[in-house]
């Protein structure tokens, strides 16, 4: 049984074929720049195993469809392919930004969700038409094959109503929706039940705090099992500090910038979104970048750091009292998994939460979900990898299986 999974971005299309029966990739690439004068696809086969073969290929892509239409013909080569035919493909999954409050499980795509996908494109102006476009495309080009829709902020909607309205008049709520609703929903789901796995604990009886930390960073309070709290809000602008957005700010610089600068609203949400985090801060948004220069004595760069760390800290402390008692403090994603100097970091002096690392299990490099803390430490310290396509995969053959 293989699920295609799918991310399809306002000009690009990421995309991963899973055996099911394995649960390994088959083949995973990227098509980028669609409909600009030249496109790219890579592509790659048996990736991130001994046997990854990669084929990169330039053209023009003048849309999605054109775009997907020359995956399947690498993913059903006669001489590179990984299947025979396209009707090997059993179900299509989706990446989806926002489906609001009306869709608080993944579901089978039909006209109803692509309704309320539609229906939240203000909410989320750059994703949700990329997504429906992703939807159309494999509609078109996998008829026999159903499409589950996966949410970005569904894992978040067991939030309480305290924790996601915004003070402002209630109205605001009623008419347009407005609070949070948090995103990265797919990557703390999939560390929630991999940590539950990993400790030998019932789900629902896990409480944990989880970081996933990119170029995009989020964390979330997860209480028997349940988001009861999370840092991004009705964007993913709000919480913590980013590669290039800024997190929390005080909402007042808004019209302060559009008197001061004569910004525009496009203008001030480009600055904040694209312009801010550590990259307005140092220049650098790749934090290998960023140790390289602290290095070296780069001010700015140590200054970057600093911040992003004591925003994560701050979270954790104030998630900790969300949470109660804590089982432990997961670290996941890119910057996560990867960056030691930051885990050792954001865990140093954090005595009154029980917290003490090992410094050489930190600085050890594993694909696998590994404690690194001392042995006896009050709140376990967790490393563990995230798979978002493998969550949407698994997630997809549950709905299609009436278990969603």
């Amino acid at each position: 049984m293989n699920v295609l999974v799918i991310n399809s971005g306002s000009s690009s299309i990421k995309y991963q074929l899973i055996d099911m029966t394995t649960e390994q990739p088959l083949c995973s690439g990227l098509v980028e720049r669609i409909g600009e004068g030249m496109g790219k696809l890579t592509h790659k086969i048996k990736p991130d195993t001994d046997a990854e073969e990669k084929i990169v290929l330039e053209q023009a892509f003048a849309n999605h469809v054109e775009g997907m239409k020359k995956v399947v013909d690498l993913i059903t080569d006669a001489e590179k392919g990984v299947i025979a035919d396209k009707g090997e493909i059993y179900a299509v999954g989706h990446r989806v930004l926002l489906g609001g409050e009306e869709i608080k499980q993944s579901v089978k795509i039909d006209e109803w969700a692509k309704g309320i996908i539609r229906d939240y494109i203000p909410l989320g102006p750059l994703h949700n038409p990329a997504n429906l476009a992703g939807i159309e495309v494999a509609e078109e080009l996998f008829p026999h094959a159903p499409s589950v829709g996966v949410f970005d902020t569904e894992f978040h909607q067991t939030m309480p109503k305290k924790a996601y309205l915004y003070p402002l008049p209630y109205d605001l709520y009623k008419t347009l929706r407005i609070r949070r609703y948090g995103f990265h929903g797919t990557s703390h789901r999939y560390i929630t039940k991999k940590t539950a796995q990993f400790l030998g604990k019932p789900l629902d009886q896990l409480n944990i705090i989880t970081c996933h930390l990119g170029n995009g960073c989020s964390m979330a309070a997860v209480k028997n099992g349940q988001c009861v709290d999370t840092t991004m809000g009705i964007t993913p602008l709000e919480g913590l500090m980013m590669g290039t957005r800024c997190g929390d700010i005080d909402p007042a610089l808004v019209p302060f910038l559009m008197e001061k600068k004569g910004w525009t609203g496009a203008e001030i949400d480009n600055v904040m979104n694209k312009q801010s985090g550590l990259k307005g801060v140092c220049g650098m948004n790749d934090m290998r970048d960023i140790h390289a220069a602290r290095e070296k004595g780069d001010e700015m760069a140590e200054l970057a750091f600093q911040m992003f760390v004591y925003r994560i800290r701050k979270y954790i402390g104030a998630f900790a009292v969300v949470v109660g008692k804590l089982d432990a403090i997961v670290f996941t994603a890119g910057i996560g998994e990867n960056d030691d100097f930051l885990r050792a970091a954001v865990c140093k002096d954090m005595d009154i939460l029980g917290i003490d690392i090992d410094e050489a299990v930190n600085a050890k490099r594993s694909g696998q979900a590994r404690h690194i803390g001392k042995p006896g430490q009050r709140v376990p310290v967790l490393v563990v990898p995230t798979n978002e396509e493998l969550e949407i995969a698994q997630t997809t053959v549950a709905v299609l299986n009436g278990k969603g």
